[in-house]
C-alpha cells in the first residue's frame, strides 16, 4: 500500500534533523498524542519533533491514518486546539501516518497507545488479553534503534511491561545482534480526557512515569519535559514500572467504585422525595468532600468499564497470586447495571414498555464526546429492545453508532409518537432544548438519567403534562 513520504534519521541535504517520534496506535488517546507531540517546540520555537503516527491496514486504522494525512482529527472533538494543533503541523509538515512498519526504524522515540482487552476465559472469570500488546512490542523489538525509548502509555495489568513487553522487546533485540541489556522502556500512563480539554488534558496535565533503568528514566523525562507544560504541571517519578502501571489502575478503580457507592443513595432518594444532587452540592463545601459523586445513568468508556479488575487478573495470571479486589469487582457489576434504574424510572411512568415507543437521547459514554465504546446506553437500548420497544436514538455528536451498526440522529425527532424519553447523557445541547417548541402537542413520559436537564426544563415538562422522574431525585425534588 503507498504511503506518504516521512521524516528520515538526521543526514545531510534538504531532510529533517528532527527527532522522530511514532505513535504506535491511532485511537482516542494516540492520535491526540500525535497532536501534544507535534505541538512541542525547542526553545527558539522550532518543531520538537517529527512524528509518524502508525496503525494497521483496517478499515478504522486507515481511516486514522487518512485522517491524519488530510490534516484533521481523526474523531469528532468539541475541542477548537485539537483541530488547530494537527491542521498547523500538517501544514509545517512535522506529523504524518502510515500503516508501514519499517518507520519504527527510525525512531528516537516510541509512544505505544495501543488496545488492551479485557476477555472471558474458558471458566468464565475476567481475564486479560495481551496478544495485541504483546504483537506491538514484538514489531518494535524487530525494528526500533537500539538507542529508541518506548514509552508505553496503554492501561495494562501490573507487571505487564516487565513480563510481556521487555522480554518481547529483548528478544527482538537479541535476533537482530543487538544487546538485550540496551533496550530503553518507560511506562507513562495517559489522563486523557476527551471533551472541550481534549489535547490540555495530554499537554496541560499532570503525569506519572517510571521506567526499567536510570538511562531509560532519564531518557523518559527528558522526552516527556518537552511535551508537557512541567513548569505547571511538574512530572511523578516512581521507582518501578509496576508501580507506574498500578497507580494508573488504582486511580480508575477509585474513580469506579465511588460512582459505584452513589447508586444505592440514588435509589433512597428517589424513594423517600429528596433531591441527591442539592445534597451532595451542599457536601462538596467541605473541602475534604469536594470531589463526590452523584447517581448516574451509567459508566462507559474504555478504561472505568474494565479497570477496576486488571490487578486482580495481575495477580492471577501474572504472579501467579490468588487475590480477590471485592470492592473493586462489585463496582464494575454495579456500575454495568446503572443503565437499567433508568428502565425502571420509565417503567414506573409508562408500565410495561412493550409496543411503545422510546427516545434516548444521549448514545455516547460520556458528555462532549463522540465515543461510544461500552456506552451505558447500549445496554440500555438492548434491554429496551428485548422487553418488546421500538428505540428512537439521537446524539448530538454520534452519527453513526458502530457497536450497534445504527445510524443516529444528530437532532431529537419530533416528539409526536414517543411514548417515554430517557435523557441519557449531559451533553450541553440538550440544556438548550426549547421543551414546549419539541413537545408540541406530544406528551411523553421523561426521564432525567443523569442530572442532564436544567430545573427550568424539567418544571416546563411537568406544566405540559409530562410525568417526569430523576434519578438520584424523588418524586417532590
Amino acid at each position: 500500500m503507498n504511503s506518504p513520504s516521512f521524516p528520515q534519521p538526521p543526514r545531510s541535504g534538504d531532510r529533517s534533523t528532527r527527532p522522530v517520534v511514532c505513535i504506535q496506535g491511532l485511537g482516542f488517546v494516540g492520535a491526540a498524542m500525535a497532536a501534544a507531540v507535534a505541538m512541542a517546540r525547542t526553545p527558539d520555537g522550532e518543531p520538537a519533533f517529527d512524528v509518524i503516527g502508525v496503525d494497521l491496514p483496517s478499515a478504522k486504522g486507515r481511516a486514522a491514518i487518512d485522517a491524519l494525512n488530510d490534516g484533521r482529527f481523526p474523531f469528532e472533538t468539541l475541542d477548537p486546539k485539537l483541530d488547530a494543533a494537527i491542521a498547523q503541523a500538517r501544514a509545517v509538515g512535522n506529523l504524518s501516518a502510515t500503516d508501514d512498519d519499517s518507520v519504527y526504524a527510525h525512531a528516537a522515540v516510541v509512544c505505544v497507545d495501543v488496545h488492551l482487552d479485557v476477555v472471558r476465559d474458558d471458566d468464565g472469570k475476567p481475564a486479560a488479553d495481551h496478544s495485541i500488546i504483546r504483537k506491538a512490542a514484538e514489531i518494535l523489538g524487530a525494528r526500533i534503534p537500539a538507542e529508541c525509548l518506548v514509552v508505553v502509555e496503554t492501561t495494562v495489568p501490573p507487571g505487564t511491561c516487565d513480563k510481556v513487553v521487555l522480554p518481547a522487546l529483548r528478544d527482538g533485540f537479541a535476533a537482530r545482534g543487538l544487546d538485550p541489556d540496551q533496550v530503553m522502556l518507560a511506562h507513562s500512563y495517559e489522563r486523557v480526557m476527551p471533551g472541550e480539554n481534549y489535547l490540555d488534558s495530554i499537554v496541560n496535565f499532570w503525569r506519572v512515569f517510571a521506567a526499567n533503568d536510570d538511562r531509560a528514566g532519564r531518557a523518559c523525562e527528558k522526552f516527556l519535559s518537552q511535551v508537557i507544560n512541567v513548569n505547571r504541571f511538574p512530572l511523578t517519578r516512581l521507582d518501578r514500572i509496576i508501580a507506574s502501571e498500578t497507580a494508573k489502575v488504582l486511580e480508575n478503580s477509585y474513580r469506579a467504585t465511588t460512582i459505584a457507592f452513589m447508586e444505592e443513595w440514588g435509589r433512597f432518594a428517589e424513594a423517600v422525595g429528596i433531591d441527591m444532587f442539592q445534597i451532595v452540592d451542599a457536601i462538596r463545601q467541605r473541602p475534604t468532600h469536594s470531589n463526590m459523586r452523584t447517581p448516574g445513568f451509567g459508566v462507559g468508556g474504555y478504561c472505568l468499564t474494565k479497570d477496576p479488575l486488571l490487578t486482580a487478573i495481575a495477580a492471577r495470571d501474572l504472579f501467579g497470586i490468588e487475590l480477590d479486589f471485592p470492592l473493586s469487582r462489585q463496582a464494575v457489576e454495579i456500575n454495568a447495571r446503572m443503565p437499567l434504574a433508568s428502565l425502571d424510572l420509565l417503567q414506573g411512568l409508562v408500565g410495561d414498555v412493550a409496543g411503545k415507543t422510546v427516545l434516548v437521547c444521549g448514545v455516547s459514554y460520556r458528555p462532549g464526546v463522540a465515543d461510544t465504546r461500552y456506552a451505558p446506553a447500549e445496554i440500555l437500548v438492548r434491554e429496551l429492545e428485548k422487553r418488546g420497544a421500538s428505540v428512537l436514538l439521537t446524539d448530538p455528536l454520534v452519527g453513526h453508532w458502530e457497536e450497534l451498526g445504527r445510524n443516529v440522529p444528530r437532532s431529537p425527532p419530533p416528539a409526536t409518537g414517543v411514548d417515554g424519553v430517557i435523557f441519557a447523557v449531559e451533553h450541553g445541547q440538550y440544556r438548550q432544548l426549547d421543551v414546549a417548541a419539541w413537545l408540541g402537542t406530544a406528551r411523553p413520559a421523561v426521564v432525567d438519567a443523569s442530572n442532564v436537564l436544567t430545573a427550568a426544563q424539567r418544571q416546563a415538562f411537568k406544566q405540559a403534562g409530562c410525568r417526569v422522574a430523576g434519578i438520584g431525585r424523588g418524586e417532590h425534588s
